[in-house]
């Protein structure tokens, strides 16, 4: 309600509104116009609802509205009430809303001035709300209020609702009573006859008793509850007296029938909106004390709480404290507070007075907020008297009354706190200095806690560990270092503190030495870094700093190296390096250096020394000496060495120079410059002295060996370097000394690039200089951590150039010569290409292109590159999916490098390969891979009939180190005449191959085993057709007995099983085209039934043989036929579908499950034949054993045990088919075992295919045919008259002898196996009543 401008006087108005239309409220028509206009309204509430009651007609409503009118003349209050009083209602609406009418208005609140102050008070019939009354300054002594209850007078105008109002209103009671009778669960239904009959009766009853409350209306049930019968119902008064209210209670309970059994002490009322429940603070924090004021104008001390979530009602304890006292005798508080507020203790609270049966319950919800503090990270400080600070703010908007920093550790070191509680964060600044932490104590860490205290007692606190570290005080070696080129020399800087950030040297000139010279290590009290030159050079002459930083900090040490002039051994040039000298003649000998300086130059050899001549030519300075030989000690062997010695008395020993003194008589070869030879003498000589043509003043390098044919010296092999690429060689080599190899690098690859395409033709008359370009690559690509796009660009230029096609013929010589330049070669390139650092970037060249791609943070997409040479006809691609970038860390880089020419020059180390004209590609990836990582390629396929391809990759480790082609690890995963797909699990270099193993698809060998297997699958289909018709004729004659069916019962599976096996064996062949499927999924699951089906085979043939074993063994043990079923299917069916499932769920996954050229096991790749393989060959040897175990038994019965003819005529009829069978199931598998290896004879591979396709036809001959019983069955089914009487009352066989008879001829060759000729009876054995079936059983088991 807004407050009235210059208010004398105002006074509240209710208007009580009737409209079927929607209320569209317009005050001007409300109120008359007279009126207002003649008493100036100042302001006025909106609309509010009060009530809607349903009217006569449906659509009619009520509405309560409140109006506030305010004058500055107070004598027009009476005038107003004259007025209002004098209106006749209802007062229909005007032509703007005749919908509308007017039910009345009544003034509720008159507000006066008195003295300084407003005076509200209520008219008649009117009071002031419980919390008006409660929570504003009341002005009783005025207003003549009784005491206790509602106060008609406030102090002041409150700013918002609710005004005075009216007494007597109606209230709706919630009540309850139990009835002690049994509760029904019709009462739960309302529409139940027991229900309505309920409900008819008590309120009948509860209408008589309560009607002599005063504003009676409404009684009405609501719901029957279990507990007995708890009865809820409401009741609709103007008020209850408790005194009136047990009156009411009574005269119900004697107006209800007695047979309800009314407990009359269980009356309960319940109020709900007589309570005020408050609750302080309002943004609870755990640890808070909480305060939660009940308050109610009902005067009891009788106060519960409870908590709704727990249940339980809560008591005074440590944690929680209940008072509960009267304010002003007039309204009952209760407080309820809780010290250091948990989490568990968040929920619903109630709050419940009860006076007499009267309940007066308020309830209200506590959310408990965790603190949550931010600070700044755990970090490290350096004792160096620079301000730090730390902070911690708090997640929520909360007032808090202060933030307390405290510290704990072994130092300490304090610092000056800062606090903003507007923004809820607190800084703390401290300053560390040598003085408080020595450097004895660095690296101690000191824990810093933040503490947020609200001010309702809630503490949330963080903990800042700061590491302080002392700054380093540096030792370095103290000894002068002084040496010459060649020598080696190491500093070591030692510090007395061992946290560090980096620690690195640098030239004088600030140029950081590459980490390669120099480790460092770290100790509990301190660290040393030590600085190790193995060959020092004149570029290590200066001063160098060791640097040990922390952050911003920095301790430095500085050391003087001198490094004194001196040639290193490989650059002092001889000659010769090898000569025959007669013993009569001499010869001069020399070493060269390529600068002058005073050296003193001697020439050794043994014992013996020489002095040398000084001879300069341009830049090269020599030292000769004339060697004479000595007739006495000829014919003899002698080194020579060069001694050179510098300023400081150090020296260096050239390469030795191989004399050899023979007689003169058989030299033929002379030379001026080669030297003279024996014939067949080989020697070396250093092609910068020999007959090569050269550019005077360019020195060329290398070694040109020459061999005496006849009476001239003829070059056997020529290895010089042009001089351009005999420099850079030099500076390579000189490269890999310098102190800042890293910095000098991408000068030196442009440089080499362009030398390189300014001698390409010199590349190929200097077959050394191809050698020496990939010793550089090879030099330098040990030095670069990081490679940026420009130096890549530098690398594979160069690389374009020797391997292009002009250059393919010096590298054949080079692999004549068995070198593994070309696997340098490649390994360079992979090391450059790991270390590259630069975002998705493409460089292509005729002979080599390269494709990158950056790994960015969240989801990579999958890496694909192509790769397309025009010129070579070759094409490829490299894809590596989402799901393998995902484990790689952030910015990683992926390089793939193709190369056409490549293939050609690698080594084919693998015999009787076809090397496919194929791309060689690439791929790395900057960081370290330690798990499998998958990666997809695409070739070009220019064979597509050329044999088998293989997907291969170089191992560098072959051939010792020299590198070859492995297939390990890579497969094929589809073949086109297009295309061959492979698949890897790891990077390096990638290629395919063209395998010869398997016979080609029109050769003689392939047609022959294709005829060999349909015409043999094609009778072994029949046979076990044959052998299934014959059993189910047969099934009721042979199965009597338990043993004999569970023997007809394997025999039928396992001819079952192979069915199946060669139908699938059918589909397989028809779904593959021999180099590749069809359909994968359909060769997936072809594989999968015929890996099933042959293993059934065989794990039936194991359950015949373990019955026959336990049979025979446990004699008078018994087992029920259902036990030995289930048994049975268990071992025939269980297991091999075990294995057949755990085979194609371990493999498939990687696509490694099946061949490449054909539907079943792989055995390259996984070895997943070894699923078959393993339990055939274990069935087998088990069965074999069985086999052995039977015949001993038979033939040596045990004491008491005298098996008579027929029984051991049943047992060997036992043993005839696993003895027969078994064999012929393993030796068929044991040939096909064979085949899978590389290189098998074409013997193993016609036989495995003759014994595999008439694996059925055995199975009808030894496991049905011969079987006694199956023949008898037969014959007295389709024989004549004459062999039902023969075989009608005796079992005995008679000298007729049927085509499988004992006696047939066909019969008795299959019985010599067993040492059996001749017939046999069959008559039933004497049998004691303790084994009567088992051993008859046992003995009839094959039969």
């Amino acid at each position: 309600m807004k407050s009235p401008r210059r208010t004398t006087l105002c006074f509240m108005i209710i208007v009580i509104v009737s409209s079927q239309a929607t209320l569209n409220l317009n005050l001007e028509s409300i109120v008359y116009p007279s009126l207002l206009r003649e008493h100036e309204l100042a302001g006025e509430d909106p609309v509010r609802q009060k009530r809607a009651v349903v009217m006569s007609s449906p659509a009619a409503q009520e509405f309560t509205v409140d109006v506030e009118v305010s004058f500055e003349d107070a004598s027009f209050l009476e005038l107003s009430k004259a007025y209002l009083n004098n209106l006749s209602f209802p007062v229909q609406g005007d032509d703007t809303d005749p919908a509308t009418n007017i039910l009345s208005i009544e003034v509720t609140t008159v507000c006066r001035p008195t003295g300084n102050e407003i005076w509200c008070s209520c008219e008649k019939d009117y009071k002031w709300p419980q919390e008006r009354c409660l929570h504003n300054l009341t002005c009783q002594g005025h207003d003549g209020s009784p005491s206790g209850h509602h106060c008609s007078c406030l102090k002041g105008l409150p700013p918002k609702g609710p005004f005075c109002q009216l007494q007597g209103a109606d209230i709706t009671l919630r009540m309850s009573v139990r009835l002690n009778v049994g509760f029904q669960e019709e009462l739960r239904n309302s529409s139940s006859a027991l229900y309505r009959s309920y409900k008819t009766d008590l309120e009948t009853a509860f209408r008589e008793g309560y009607s002599i409350l005063p504003g009676f209306k409404l009684v009405t049930v609501t719901e029957f509850r279990p507990g007995s019968v708890v009865v809820v119902y409401e009741v609709t008064t103007t008020a209850a007296s408790p005194e009136l209210m047990r009156k009411a209670n009574e005269q119900v309970t004697q107006n209800l029938n007695q047979t309800y059994k009314m407990d009359s002490s269980s009356f309960q009322v319940t109020y709900s909106n007589e309570t005020k429940l408050s609750i302080t603070p309002e943004i609870i924090l755990e640890g808070d004390t909480v305060t939660l004021m009940c308050e109610n104008e009902v005067l009891s001390s009788n106060v519960s709480w409870q908590h709704v979530e727990t249940g339980f009602d809560i008591q005074n304890s440590s944690r929680f404290s209940i008072y509960t006292y009267v304010l002003n005798n007039m309204t009952s508080v209760s407080r309820l507070t809780i010290y250091n507020i948990t989490q568990d203790d968040a929920g619903e609270y109630i709050c419940k007075l009860t006076l007499d049966i009267f309940e007066y319950g308020s309830r209200k919800k506590i959310d408990v907020t965790s603190i949550q503090i931010l600070a700044t990270e755990d970090m490290k400080v350096m004792c160096d008297n620079n301000p730090v600070s730390l902070s911690c703010c708090s997640e929520m908007t909360v007032n808090w009354s202060q933030v307390e920093w405290k510290q704990e550790g072994t130092i300490n070191i304090p610092g000056s706190p800062e606090t903003d509680t507007d923004s809820g964060c607190s800084r703390y600044t401290l300053t560390a200095d040598g003085t408080q932490c020595p450097s004895g104590l660095s690296g101690t860490t000191v824990v810093y806690t933040c503490e947020f205290i609200s001010a309702h007692g809630a503490r949330g606190s963080k903990d800042i560990k700061v590491t302080f570290t002392s700054v380093a005080n540096l030792k370095i070696t103290l000894d002068p270092i002084s040496v010459s080129e060649g020598q080696s020399f190491s500093i070591k800087c030692i510090s007395d503190v061992s946290d560090y950030d980096e620690v690195y040297w640098n030239t004088s000139a600030g140029i950081k030495i590459y980490k390669r010279f120099y480790t460092t290590r770290r100790y509990p009290n301190g660290a040393e870094s030590v600085l190790t030159v193995k060959t020092s050079t004149r570029e290590w002459n200066g001063t160098y700093h060791c640097i040990f930083r922390y952050k911003n900090s920095y301790s430095v040490m500085a050391k003087d190296v001198t490094v004194h002039p001196l040639p290193l051994e490989p650059d002092i040039m001889v000659d010769p390096l090898e000569a025959v000298i007669p013993c009569t003649s001499s010869r001069h000998i020399k070493c060269c250096i390529e600068e002058d300086r005073d050296y003193k130059v001697i020439f050794q050899a043994g014992s013996s020394s020489f002095p040398a001549a000084k001879e300069v030519n341009g830049k090269q300075v020599c030292y000769k000496h004339h060697f004479v030989a000595n007739s006495i000690s000829c014919p003899e062997n002698m080194d020579v060495f060069c001694h050179i010695t510098n300023t400081a008395n150090n020296s260096v020993r050239s390469p030795s120079m191989k004399l050899n003194l023979v007689p003169g008589e058989n030299v033929t070869c002379q030379d001026p410059i080669i030297g003279v030879g024996e014939p067949g003498k080989v020697i070396q000589k250093l092609c910068q002295f020999s007959n090569v043509p050269r550019i005077p003043g360019s020195p060329i390098g290398g070694i040109i060996t020459y061999r005496c044919v006849g009476s001239q010296w003829k070059v056997k092999k020529n290895n010089c370097i042009s001089a351009p690429i005999n420099t850079l060689l030099q500076l390579a080599e000189a490269l890999m000394k310098s102190p800042s190899q890293d910095a000098k690098l991408p000068s030196y690859l442009k440089n080499l690039s362009i030398s390189t395409n300014q001698v390409k033709l010199e590349v190929n008359s200097f077959p050394g200089s191809l050698g020496a370009i990939i010793n550089i690559l090879d030099l330098l690509s040990t030095v670069p951590t990081k490679v940026n796009s420009e130096m890549m660009m530098h690398v594979l230029s160069t690389v374009n150039v020797i391997l292009g096609k002009p250059v393919l013929n010096t590298w054949m010589t080079s692999q004549q010569q068995k070198t593994n330049q070309s696997s340098q070669l490649l390994h360079s390139v992979e090391r450059f290409s790991r270390a590259l650092r630069s975002e998705d970037s493409t460089i292509s060249q005729p002979n080599v292109q390269m494709k990158s791609m950056v790994i960015k943070s969240g989801h990579p997409k999958s890496y694909t590159q192509s790769f397309v040479f025009l010129d070579s006809d070759l094409w490829g691609n490299v894809t590596i999916n989402e799901c393998q970038l995902e484990h790689l860390q952030p910015d990683s880089f992926i390089v793939t490098v193709a190369f056409p020419t490549l293939k050609t020059i690698l080594a084919q180390d693998v015999p009787g390969k076809t090397f496919a004209n194929s791309l060689v590609m690439t791929t790395t990836v900057s960081q370290n891979i330690t798990t499998p990582f998958r990666i997809s390629m695409t070739f070009k396929n220019n064979n597509p009939s050329g044999g088998v391809p293989r997907c291969v990759f170089w191992n560098f480790n072959l051939a010792n180190h020299r590198g070859g082609w492995d297939s390990s690890g890579c497969y094929v995963k589809e073949v086109t005449e297009d295309s061959v797909s492979c698949s890897c699990d790891h990077l390096t270099s990638f290629s395919i191959l063209m395998s010869p193993d398997s016979p080609d698809p029109d050769s003689l060998l392939k047609i022959l085993l294709d005829i060999i297997s349909y015409i043999g699958l094609c009778f072994s289909i029949l046979s076990l057709a044959a052998c299934l018709a014959v059993e189910a004729v047969v099934w009721k004659s042979v199965t009597k007995n338990r043993t004999s069916s569970m023997r007809h019962i394997c025999i039928v599976n396992i001819a079952a099983s192979l069915l199946v096996a060669d139908v699938w064996f059918i589909v397989a062949a028809a779904i593959h085209n021999y180099r590749y499927p069809l359909n994968r999924t359909a060769c997936v699951a072809a594989t999968f039934f015929v890996h099933f089906s042959y293993l059934s085979v065989f794990f039936w043939m194991l359950t015949l043989g373990l019955m026959l074993f336990y049979r025979l063994v446990f004699i008078l043990h018994d087992t029920s036929k259902s036990i030995q079923k289930a048994i049975a299917f268990s071992l025939g069916y269980g297991c091999p579908l075990v294995i057949s499932v755990i085979t194609v769920g371990a493999t498939q996954p990687r696509e490694v499950y099946t061949r490449k050229n054909a539907c079943w096991l792989n055995w390259e790749d996984t070895k997943a034949l070894l699923a078959f393989v393993i339990p055939a060959l274990i069935i087998v040897v088990v069965n074999v054993t069985i086999t052995v175990v039977v015949i001993t038994k038979i033939l040596r019965p045990s004491i008491g045990d005298k098996p008579s003819k027929q029984e051991k005529s049943s047992l060997f009829q036992i043993t005839k088919s696993i003895g027969v069978l078994t064999p012929l199931l393993g030796l068929t598998w044991g040939f096909g075992l064979a085949t899978v290896f590389q290189g098998s004879n074409a013997v193993f591979h016609i036989v495995f295919t003759l014994l595999n396709a008439f694996q059925g036809l055995f199975i009808l001959l030894f496991g049905c045919l011969w079987d006694q019983k199956v023949q008898e069955a037969l014959l007295n089914k389709f024989s004549l008259s004459r062999w039902s009487s023969q075989h009608s009352k005796s079992t005995s066989l008679g000298s007729s002898t049927p085509v499988f008879s004992m006696s047939s001829p066909i019969s008795r060759r299959f019985n010599n196996l067993f040492g059996k000729t001749g017939t046999y009876n069959v008559s039933t054995p004497e049998i004691t009543s303790s084994s009567l079936e088992n051993t008859s059983s046992a003995y009839s088991l094959l039969n």
